[in-house]
């Protein structure tokens, strides 16, 4: 018997929020959940709130690189209505499953001045750069805890790992570069794509405000990630914030749970260790992180009540 859509997009709902939960329960029976509970409750609230800080930050920041990028495919969107709309984007990758419904929104939303191809291809780069400068400092830091002692000794595997992540982003930049040349409608679309990429994120005036927005936003959720840490009792060295801590982070893209959760928790536990910490303590970070990120993303609510305190009225 065939589902329809509405019926099969609640199921495909529910089983992302029960594989979160599944995903949690077995973290916890792999390490130790109570000594994770522990620091969880002893958290300092100092620390907490410079995460909160950080995180809030993160999201303005990455506003302003989202309106820099919507100007250059000729789209004009205020400061203000900027911030709002990630403010709401963010909220909604929070709360639903997918983590990119806020994001199609935001598309839709901004698709009046330049079409909705235009405003789509914006939003796509805009999060695309900030994984970028995320994979360049996991790459750095990675260069530097092999050169000097950052506190961090990668094996094998994991500079492998950064190295593939690192490779792929490469190699789709290049594959478009080359698909644009084929004949057709595909070389057509490509390379129509790569013009507007070029325009969006390298042109001149542009290129080095892309740079220092994606860095910036890249600081903020791994330092936000290190003040969790600390607040837990646990100060990660260096190397394990530029290496293994874009790696935790890099586990909330894969769309199987919601924002994440279980995805990032199971990272943490198996990646912390590598700096010197516990499983427990890996977990504890995470779930201190996801927190105060929801928190730090309740603001994009207030677009929300708004619109509905006017349909009331």
């Amino acid at each position: 018997m065939s589902l329809d859509p509405v019926t099969r997009s609640r199921l495909l709902t529910i089983g992302k929020f029960g594989l979160a939960v599944a995903l949690i329960v077995a973290i916890l029976s792999a390490v130790d959940g109570r000594e994770a509970w522990r620091m969880l409750r002893s958290a300092d609230p100092a620390w907490l709130l410079l995460a909160f800080a950080l995180l809030s930050l993160q999201t303005v920041l990455s506003a302003v690189r989202w309106r820099l990028t919507a100007r250059q495919l000729d789209q004009r969107i205020g400061l203000m209505r900027a911030i709002r709309e990630y403010y709401l984007s963010q909220v909604i990758n929070q709360s639903l499953p997918g983590g990119m419904l806020g994001d199609a929104g935001r598309a839709m939303r901004a698709r009046g001045q330049a079409g909705l191809r235009l405003a789509s291809l914006g939003v796509a780069l805009e999060r695309l750069a900030g994984q970028v400068a995320m994979a360049a400092v996991m790459a750095a830091g990675l260069v530097a805890a092999v050169a000097v002692d950052g506190g961090l000794q990668p094996p094998t595997w994991l500079a492998g790992t950064v190295a593939a992540i690192c490779a792929g982003l490469a190699g789709a930049a290049f594959v478009a570069h080359m698909a644009g040349a084929l004949p057709g409608a595909v070389g057509r679309a490509m390379g129509g794509f790569v013009v507007d990429a070029r325009r969006a994120l390298t042109a001149p005036g542009v290129l080095w405000w892309q740079i220092g927005l994606s860095l910036a936003t890249a600081a903020c959720n791994l330092l936000a990630f290190a003040a969790c840490a600390r607040a837990i009792g646990i100060a990660l060295p260096a190397g394990a914030v530029a290496v293994l801590v874009p790696l935790i982070l890099f586990a909330m893209l894969i769309p199987i749970t919601v924002a994440g959760w279980g995805l990032r928790e199971g990272a943490a536990a198996a990646l912390l260790p590598l700096a010197g910490t516990s499983g427990a303590a890996g977990l504890a970070a995470s779930v201190a992180f996801g927190l105060v990120f929801l928190a730090a993303v309740l603001p994009g609510l207030w677009p929300l009540l708004a619109s509905r305190r006017a349909t009331t009225h």
